[in-house]
């Protein structure tokens, strides 16, 4: 799975990479530990241009009607999410970027859990496959929400865990936003693994354990 990841690279660098942001550079904050439930920064098309904005992590789709739903709907696992009920309609019709520039998982041992960065070997910023959908409260408000695709690990990541985000290629990142791709099999080859070679994963502290810290010493190596 994947339940958290790190954002903090220059706001003029993400525009560059990924388009003009719908809302003021004072919006946007460096975060080291980016959890479900907060707002994260996303790429939709509307159809004619591609949007930088904000969505809420936990997808809740709009039939729903608890919007709690969404702390089970931070993944979507990339073999069925084109047949569960929660997540076809967005998948054909709602796909997003999530960008991110590292995240974490844990490696579990018989003494602990041991938490993993993993970022790219060349430092570059990269875009995980999401879905989006909007939701109606009882007040008639919209809350715009969003969940990760995942799929199975590739060499580095199988050695902890056996699961790992679906990480885009940049080439691909368009396709995947095109709304005029909405068939299984047009969409399905972009749900695979990043090839092997393209990451790396060092540990960290165990501070990043817990969202409420938030800091650039998160995503230090340790060592020793």
């Amino acid at each position: 799975m994947c339940g958290r990841y790190s954002l903090f690279a220059e706001f003029r660098i993400i525009e560059e990479r990924f388009g003009e942001a719908t809302f003021d550079e004072e919006d946007y904050e460096e975060s080291y530990n980016i959890a479900p439930s907060q707002m994260v920064l996303s790429v939709i098309n509307d159809g004619k241009k591609n949007r930088l904005g904000f969505l809420k992590w936990g997808l809740v789709p709009s039939w729903a009607n608890d919007p709690k739903i969404a702390f089970k709907m931070i993944n979507a696992r990339a073999e069925t999410v084109h047949e569960k009920p929660s997540f076809r309609e967005a998948f054909k019709k709602r796909r997003c970027l999530i960008v991110a520039d590292s995240f974490y998982e844990w490696k579990r041992t018989e003494e602990r859990k041991i938490p993993m960065r993993i970022k790219m070997k060349n430092d570059d910023l990269f875009a995980m496959a999401g879905l989006w959908e909007s939701w109606k409260d009882a007040k008639g408000n919209l809350v715009h929400t969003c969940t990760i695709l995942t799929t199975e690990a590739n060499e580095l990541m199988s050695s902890f865990h056996d699961r790992m985000p679906v990480i885009l290629k940049q080439e691909d990142e368009q396709k995947w936003l095109n709304p005029n791709l909405n068939h299984v099999d047009e969409l399905r080859p972009f749900l695979i693994p990043l090839e092997n070679g393209l990451l790396e994963a060092y540990e960290v502290s165990d501070k990043v354990n817990s969202p409420k810290n938030n800091a650039p010493e998160l995503i230090e190596k340790v060592t020793g």
